[in-house]
């Protein structure tokens, strides 16, 4: 189905790993591309709920691929940083939640592909980045943006102006990941998580995400009312009656997602 991405879908997860070990998953043109395509798959499938989203081998992604970046003019630059930014903003806007599993390096692109998942897990050996001020570039795939609003605007200066990477721990500490797991129980923990998700109702989970995404960009009183209209959908469905009859009889509910 893909060249450079392996992708499955088993008990309702997505599995969408980026597949190209010996560049240490490097993000080329055609793994932006192909990743495009794998998350619209996941937004489209109704036999999915959830996607966890990892690297084969010893990495994430180790960043984007400089060898298609160091001829490019800076018109062509801008167009590479644009795709970037597109498919990242894409995985974050789909409504099935996207988990994160780092499993090596997450640096310069490979960071920023991290940040655009719902939920970050990372095994202990995981190593995040912005690298970029080192090859006189700035990160370009949202990285700016995204960076600051996860662990604070003067943490995301210092990572990006310094280009020093974080160890799985620390990422934990400012707020970059939100669990760090042995590698072997990576997987595990995520598909864990992603049936808990599953479990509750779906028109409730893409709300959150929905308020969440749209929210944190406006100021608070407008973010509330933002909050105020997504409660519609779910407070308009078959779940949410289902959902309250099952706690008010003290039975686990059965959503159906209508």
């Amino acid at each position: 189905m893909f060249e450079n991405l392996k992708y499955e879908v088993k008990d309702h997860i997505a599995y969408v790993t980026v597949n190209r070990p010996k560049a240490l998953n490097a993000l080329s043109k055609e793994v932006l591309d192909e990743l495009y395509q794998a998350f619209t798959m996941v937004d489209q499938d109704p036999e999915v709920g959830a996607a966890i989203l990892t690297g084969e081998g010893r990495a994430f992604v180790a960043g984007a691929d400089i060898s298609q970046m160091v001829d490019l003019s800076g018109i062509a630059g801008q167009d590479m940083m644009k795709q970037g930014a597109l498919v990242m903003n894409h995985i974050e806007e789909i409504s099935k939640p996207v988990i994160g599993a780092i499993n090596g390096f997450a640096l310069g692109g490979g960071c920023e592909l991290a940040m655009a998942c719902d939920i970050r897990i990372a095994s202990v050996n995981a190593k995040f980045g912005q690298p970029e001020v080192n090859l006189g570039i700035i990160p370009g795939f949202g990285g700016t943006q995204r960076l600051p609003r996860l662990v604070g605007k003067g943490m995301g200066k210092y990572m990006m102006m310094t280009a020093e990477m974080v160890n799985a721990q620390e990422a934990l500490r400012i707020g970059l990941v939100e669990k760090v797991v042995e590698a072997d129980d990576l997987i595990p923990t995520c598909e864990k998580i992603a049936q808990t998700i599953m479990s509750k109702a779906p028109i409730a989970i893409k709300a959150v995400k929905t308020a969440v995404n749209n929210g944190i960009m406006l100021d608070v009183k407008t973010g509330i009312a933002f909050e105020g209209e997504a409660c519609g959908a779910p407070f308009c469905s078959e779940d949410r009656k289902e959902g309250m009859t099952a706690f008010l009889e003290k039975r686990p509910a059965k959503f159906e997602n209508k």
